[in-house]
């Protein structure tokens, strides 16, 4: 009967080795926090025109801490006029790795287009989304907190070598907001304010 390499050059110690090793990393996978093993993601509790439908599965969540950056485009009785030109954030997981950046950037399928831009930190695959929904609701959003949103991918791209960890999100949900709303002073024309804000960030692909 025909034997396998692997079989036949084992000695009798290399057996109980092997053993021992496979033993000894099944015990380590175990005690893993189950969400690392398995991914279980829960999807979030939000106001029904947040929702995504269940077409869509919850492959991702991360935790972002950063800045949502407004500029001044000038001052009306005393009041500054801040427009926002994009957030800068990083996504954490559940054990404090780096996942994803968050920043503005163009929509390479539509030219002159800025739109909230999401990069896997590892494989550098991207994608572009367009909000669809927006809640203030003060029986979901905290105060002085910016809204929960929900944004629908327009364009997406790989990395340079492939990798594709964000290639298929269809939709992503911004909730649990701190923080990150426009200024109220008075400013002049140019003046930036970079205003700390913290979020959860929910990815969904198509099932």
């Amino acid at each position: 009967m025909k034997q396998s390499w692997f079989r036949v050059a084992q000695t009798p110690p290399q057996r109980w080795r092997a053993r021992y090793i496979a033993a000894f990393a099944g015990a380590c996978l175990g005690l893993l926090p189950v969400g690392v093993r398995a991914h279980d993601y829960r999807r979030p509790t939000v106001p029904p025109d947040l929702e995504v439908s269940a077409e869509h599965k919850l492959f991702l969540v991360g935790h972002a801490v950063g800045t949502q950056n407004y500029v001044c485009l000038g001052s009306v009785g005393g009041v500054g006029l801040w427009a926002q030109f994009g957030p800068q954030a990083t996504l954490f997981d559940d054990r404090d790795q780096q996942i994803v950046t968050h920043f503005l950037s163009e929509d390479p399928d539509e030219e002159d287009t800025l739109r909230p831009t999401w990069q896997h930190s590892r494989d550098t695959s991207a994608v572009w989304a367009a909000q669809v929904a927006i809640s203030s609701d003060s029986a979901w959003v905290e105060p002085g907190a910016i809204p929960w949103l929900k944004l629908e991918v327009k364009t997406a791209r790989l990395g340079p070598t492939g990798g594709g960890r964000l290639a298929d999100t269809t939709y992503i949900q911004r909730v649990h907001t701190s923080g990150g709303l426009k200024p109220t002073t008075d400013c002049l024309l140019g003046d930036r304010k970079l205003v700390p804000y913290s979020t959860d960030y929910y990815f969904y692909k198509a099932r």
